[in-house]
């Protein structure tokens, strides 16, 4: 419990600082962090989806004139050209805007998060809009050229169907590439509210391009009227496309969805184990992420119930902090049967006249050390030092088996440890009886306590001890429960009278 009062939750800051210490090490890729990276990612992306307008054309007007082909290829290559330039500086501006902070070694702030988390998403979008409108420029082309509407339904739809493919493979790749960006940019802003592109929707996207664009696109082939030859050609090759494209698809989202969930699942089997300091990298922008983050939050509260706990059963003693979260506080009472072991120092009064302070309360804080060890060693409580001097009980809060032995042997442990440390000397005093027990005080500042003759004739008993060879008296009530075992250690000594009691007390020693 006294390790657990010297945590503290890692500060936000420290972990953002040794993630952007990592991408500035180069842990983010050439490709994400250059202009020449980034236009020849641009580019990449869409290769998939020119090959396939390509099989395409060649499938759906395999018979247009010299005019119509001449008038087809010179707008594919002025379209492809301008798509690449623009598609290039789109990237690159977005690239730029986006990844300042890691450029500049700089932490982000919740726009650069938000802008680098939507990095995959935003760059998808411009790779649509770009082959919406090469789509828009192909069809007018080709109905200038007088091309058959079959062939200008054949060239939009599948460049239509290619935009769909091309975008969707850009969002996956930027999204697996700029992951370490996205977990730092995650970690200093965790998400708050509902997730760009939700897990349904990039599940969706899964069955897009393994299912819904191949399909579509051997329609598109079949439904024109080229020849049997062409089409079979295109058809395989747009099957062997799709099945690529359908692999390394769900490979990227397969990893994307079940490398945070085993992170989740190592933490949560540390939590079970009792470690209470470690955290999950938030490194999804969708519902894992915000599930990653709800998990950091419950660590961070748990870390501080725990703290909280440690601090609590440190002023009150582990024994009434348990009993308190078990059962909740009341300002009330009962009676419990229970064995005082009260221990003070002899001669503290000239002690703190000859002593430093500081070194007067370190020797304290050692003697008290011993104390707590042996009462809570043998199953009591440290209920309250007084001064210097403490009260300890056994049988309340929580009741303990064979008190009056336990009590005993710890008494007789504290004497001979403190003796063996030599810095001070003390007076112990035992007794038992019934005691009125439980939290005293107000319902901002509660106590628990014990108070009746036992604590009374424990406290008197020590006064006595302080004057005897040995140091330590027990009463005879409690000496004559102990085991068989404990009650060797002990002689019968002689009958005292205690101020504040009308009757004498039989007294036994060690």
């Amino acid at each position: 419990m006294i390790e657990a009062a010297g945590r503290a939750a890692r500060p936000v800051e420290t972990k953002v600082t040794r993630l952007h210490q990592s991408l500035t090490a180069g842990q983010v890729p050439l490709v994400v962090r250059s202009v020449v990276g980034m236009a020849v990612l641009a580019v990449a992306a869409n290769v998939i989806g020119a090959i396939v307008v390509g099989l395409l054309v060649l499938a759906v007007n395999p018979a247009g004139t010299s005019g119509q082909r001449t008038v087809l290829i010179t707008t594919s290559v002025v379209d492809v050209l301008a798509s690449v330039l623009v598609g290039t500086s789109a990237a690159v501006i977005m690239q730029r805007r986006t990844l300042r902070w890691v450029l500049r070694g700089t932490e982000p702030d919740a726009a650069d998060a938000r802008r680098a988390v939507r990095m995959p998403v935003d760059l998808a979008i411009i790779a649509a809009v770009i082959w919406g409108l090469d789509t828009a420029v192909m069809g007018i082309a080709a109905a200038v050229a007088d091309a058959p509407g079959h062939t200008i339904f054949g060239i939009c739809g599948g460049m239509i169907l290619a935009g769909l493919c091309s975008s969707g493979v850009t969002y996956l790749i930027v999204a697996r590439l700029v992951s370490p960006i996205t977990r730092a940019a995650l970690t200093a802003h965790p998400p708050q509210r509902s997730p760009i592109l939700s897990l349904r929707y990039r599940l969706l996207l899964i069955w897009l391009l393994t299912s819904a664009v191949p399909v579509l696109g051997i329609l598109v082939i079949l439904l024109g009227p080229g020849q049997l030859g062409r089409i079979r050609t295109a058809g395989v090759v747009t099957a062997v496309i799709a099945l690529t494209v359908g692999l390394v698809s769900t490979a990227l989202m397969a990893q994307a969805i079940g490398t945070p969930l085993r992170g989740l699942s190592r933490t949560l089997e540390q939590v079970g184990s009792g470690d209470l300091d470690c955290e999950v990298e938030v490194a999804d922008p969708g519902e894992i992420g915000l599930l990653q983050s709800g998990v950091n939050d419950m660590m961070a509260g748990l870390r501080d119930r725990d703290r909280l706990h440690d601090l609590f059963g440190r002023h009150v003693g582990p024994a009434v902090a348990a009993e308190a979260l078990r059962s909740g506080v009341t300002l009330s009472g009962e009676l419990r049967s229970i064995v005082a072991l009260f221990v003070d120092i002899t001669g503290s009064t000239s002690l703190t006249l000859s002593t430093e302070p500081g070194a007067f309360v370190a020797m304290l804080n050692r003697f008290f050390e011993i104390v707590v060890a042996e009462v809570e060693g043998s199953g009591g409580l440290v209920n309250k030092f007084e001064g210097d001097g403490a009260l300890c009980i056994f049988g309340a809060p929580v009741a303990l088996i064979d008190a009056e032995t336990s009590a005993l042997r710890a008494a007789r442990a504290i004497r001979d440890r403190v003796e063996v440390a030599g810095e001070v000397a003390v007076g112990i005093g035992v007794a038992s009886g019934t005691v009125v027990a439980g939290q005293v005080g107000a319902p901002s500042r509660l106590e628990y306590t014990v108070i009746g003759d036992a604590v009374n004739e424990a406290a008197r008993l020590t006064d006595v001890a302080k004057g005897m060879p040995g140091s330590l008296l027990a009463s005879a009530a409690v000496v004559e429960r102990a085991s068989p075992v404990e009650r060797e250690h002990w002689r019968e000594g002689d009958t005292v009278a205690l101020r504040g009691r009308a009757v004498p007390t039989r007294t036994w020693f060690a």
